[in-house]
């Protein structure tokens, strides 16, 4: 039985892990869990999984979590902050860590449950953006396997069963487009987040939504195909996939195209991740070929979605620039969400922050985290 560590329980990612939890007890037992301050789902998780350990980020969940567990009588032990996320990353009873955390948080306990020998299911993005040269030699060094659970990431790994990396011509890397598909940059710099929050295909969280209409979203994840399938960035190429049917494909070096083909349904990717490298009676419905009818593709735009330029720019330079840029983004999308500034900005700030900062630097948890902390200052003081 493989016991499993889900770090972000109540995000879209960490509820559908429960679900696949859930629907194959024989197999799997949730023996840690944490969330950031949604108390009620974290009380419910416990009550329905009775986990031995559960962290809340926040003080007020960690309180409310606490007293119902000693009011209840519940023997799940409540722990707070990243000392517990570390904590539950590291058991020694833990086979997999399911890193489902929003943004840079998820770097240094995956960092740790790596070092302890913990196979990653990763969910997390900005954990291989901000520190994937740390992150893969560490897992190289620990001899333990980084799982994609991102749907296009795990449909390239399903792709390379059987072949070897040295065989791959291009990565193939779909994007449904986001909600502005087709539209100019120009047309949507003022755009209200109703309407940027109106993703065409996947039900996910507000900040990944918005990098999906920024397309951000697809150059986070070109660099961390990059890291996960050692390819230069010549070879990984966004392809718009309105559809959302192929999830990714690979062009070997003979012609061939392998492709991964499904529903629009992230369970799918936790499911083979968590059982790798076995498959399981299936959680989706099957994709059918006749009703899916046309598939299509376009090239992106990088002059309507110059966000997607300034990832590629940022993991080809290298260094801290991912980190810069990643942590740059998360603050402004924050603040669009907030209302306080426009669509356009978003890329704007990015933009500013990859041009002042330094980032010749080692990549170590250290300078990471120092990086993040200036471009934080810089943000707050300007625009909040």
């Amino acid at each position: 039985m493989k016991k499993i560590a889900l770090l972000g329980a109540t995000g879209s990612i960490g509820t559908q892990t429960l679900d696949i939890i859930k629907s194959d007890r024989n197999n799997f037992e949730l023996t840690a869990v944490s969330a950031y301050s949604n108390s009620d789902s974290m009380i419910g998780i416990i009550d329905e999984f009775r986990p031995r350990f559960a962290v809340m980020m926040d003080k007020a969940g960690y309180d409310k979590v606490y007293e119902y567990c000693k009011i209840e009588n519940r023997k799940t032990e409540v722990l707070h902050g990243m000392e517990g996320l570390i904590e539950i990353a590291t058991l020694p009873e833990v086979n997999i860590v399911v890193t489902a955390l929003v943004g840079m948080v998820g770097i240094l306990p995956t960092v740790r449950a790596i070092e302890a020998g913990k196979d990653i299911a990763l969910a997390n993005k900005e954990t291989l953006v901000a520190a994937g040269e740390l992150v893969i030699n560490k897992a190289k060094e620990h001899e333990v396997n980084i799982l994609p659970v991102d749907s296009e990431h795990s449909a390239i790994f399903q792709c390379l069963q059987g072949n070897s990396l040295t065989e791959i011509n291009k990565i193939i890397l779909t994007a449904s487009g986001g909600p502005f598909r087709g539209r100019t940059f120009e047309e949507v710099k003022y755009i209200p987040k109703t309407e940027a929050l109106k993703h065409p295909k996947w039900n996910m969280g507000n900040k990944i939504t918005i990098d999906s209409a920024t397309l951000m979203n697809k150059g986070l994840e070109v660099i961390e195909a990059h890291w996960l399938f050692s390819q230069p960035y010549e070879k990984i190429c966004p392809v718009v996939h309105p559809e959302s049917i192929i999830h990714s494909a690979i062009e070997y070096i003979d012609g061939s195209i392998i492709a991964q083909l499904g529903v629009a349904d992230m369970r799918l990717p936790i499911q083979y991740a968590l059982n790798y490298p076995r498959r399981m009676n299936r959680v989706v419905e099957p994709l059918d070929l006749v009703r899916a009818g046309r598939l299509t593709f376009e090239e992106p735009s990088y002059e309507n979605f110059p966000c997607l330029r300034l990832a590629f720019e940022a993991g080809k330079q290298g260094k801290l620039l991912p980190a810069i840029m990643n942590c740059a983004n998360e603050l402004s999308v924050d603040l669009y969400l907030k209302e306080k500034i426009s669509f356009g900005d978003i890329y704007y700030i990015i933009n500013e922050c990859m041009e002042k900062f330094d980032y010749n630097k080692a990549v170590t948890i250290e300078n990471i985290l120092e990086s993040q902390e200036e471009v934080i200052r810089f943000i707050k003081n300007k625009y909040n």
